[in-house]
């Protein structure tokens, strides 16, 4: 499943420098000057899951392979892009692309990199992106709005659940509210994705701090957490600077850098987790001599949509899945001793997946 965290913010905030680091490549170029970033630049990371090595030893598998999210790292959005200002349009079209939001913020003084606005006020940066996204929303809906209109007077039923829903957007962005913060039933839930509105896209606020600043933060970085709280959104602080350096690293010498600076793992990892929880995913594992594996899935699927993961016919032809809980599989010591406890347990076709699960699937060709 490709999932997909758009990477935003102003120019020379410390994306390109963030994506960098997150890929370990160097293939966005990262410079001091606004629109440096011209294309979208995609890269897959690793989600980190300790879990997955611990099963990797108990079954002595050949080889380990994470689940992934895909990160996009997107120029920097100017006040004004909703009408077109800097590369506004090209820069909105990756963004509806997107199932969430990664805003970096700046959170750091540094005279020698400029800012777009000629002032340091991350929470002033985090309006004029969202106010751009919701003017684009705004425009989107009311060109879309009278022939909705028209529609839902006839028999359409669709129409008119969907004019319903595009009203009550409208009535929120009008008010200087993004759509995410739309109340949206479950069955409505499909024609609201359908809508494509950028503001309704889940966020995630990175705090791009100092390096002295990257154990606990700022009073810039503290000001954004407050301002996610506010919303029901995550915040989570990292120095660009210094993950750039730990990605260039060995292992090893990556542990002894964050030694040293007194992190206990790298700032990015928490992007990753954070990202992962922000789109509701889950994890679940498939193990073997051959390969120890992570799924990644939403939650709430049922078994037979979280085989289809792996292969389509597998949730064509489901049978059962043979289920242990991770924790029964690592205290009993593997599969054979989960089934000798009794926790291996066969599951059916309404059968919702738990994070962490050990799956094995049953199915007919």
């Amino acid at each position: 499943m490709g999932f997909k965290c758009g990477i935003v913010g102003l120019p020379n905030v410390g994306k390109s420098t963030l994506f960098n680091a997150l890929t370990q490549t160097a293939a966005a170029q990262a410079a001091n000057y606004p629109f440096c970033t011209i294309e979208p630049n995609v890269g897959d990371v690793a989600v980190p899951d300790e879990r997955l090595e611990i099963l990797t030893k108990i079954a002595g598998s050949k080889e380990i392979i994470p689940t992934r999210l895909t990160f996009v790292d997107i120029a920097g959005l100017v006040r004004g892009a909703s009408k077109g200002e800097g590369l506004g349009n090209q820069f909105l079209a990756n963004i509806r692309e997107c199932d969430a939001i990664a805003h970096v913020v700046r959170c750091f003084e540094d005279s020698d990199i400029t800012h777009v606005e000629g002032k340091i006020a991350p929470v002033d940066d985090i309006e004029t992106i969202e106010t751009e996204l919701m003017l684009a929303d705004l425009e989107s809906l009311e060109k879309r709005v009278t022939a909705l209109e028209k529609k839902a007077k006839g028999a359409d039923k669709e129409a008119k659940e969907t004019f319903d829903l595009v009203q009550r957007c409208l009535a929120l962005l009008r008010e200087g509210k993004p759509a995410r913060l739309v109340e949206v039933k479950p069955e409505e839930q499909r024609l609201f994705s359908g809508l494509g509105l950028l503001s309704s896209k889940p966020v995630l606020y990175v705090c791009n701090v100092e390096e002295a600043s990257a154990d606990r933060g700022n009073a810039f970085s503290q000001a954004v957490a407050a301002r996610a709280a506010e919303e029901g959104a995550v915040a989570v602080v990292v120095s660009a600077k210094i993950e750039s350096e730990i990605a260039v690293l060995a292992p090893d010498e990556q542990k002894e850098y964050l030694e040293a600076v007194g992190l206990a793992e790298p700032g990015l990892n928490r992007v990753i987790r954070a990202g992962y929880g922000l789109l509701r995913l889950i994890t679940y594992f498939t193990v073997g001599p051959k390969e120890a594996r992570a799924w990644t899935i939403e939650q709430g699927t049922k078994a037979p949509q979280a085989a289809g993961v792996i292969h389509t016919d597998f949730e064509k032809g489901f049978i059962r899945a043979e289920t242990i809980a991770y924790a029964d599989y690592v205290a009993c010591n593997g599969e054979a001793g989960a089934r000798e406890a009794g926790k291996f347990r066969l599951e059916g076709k309404e059968y919702v997946v738990a994070d962490g699960d050990v799956l094995h699937f049953r199915f007919a060709t």
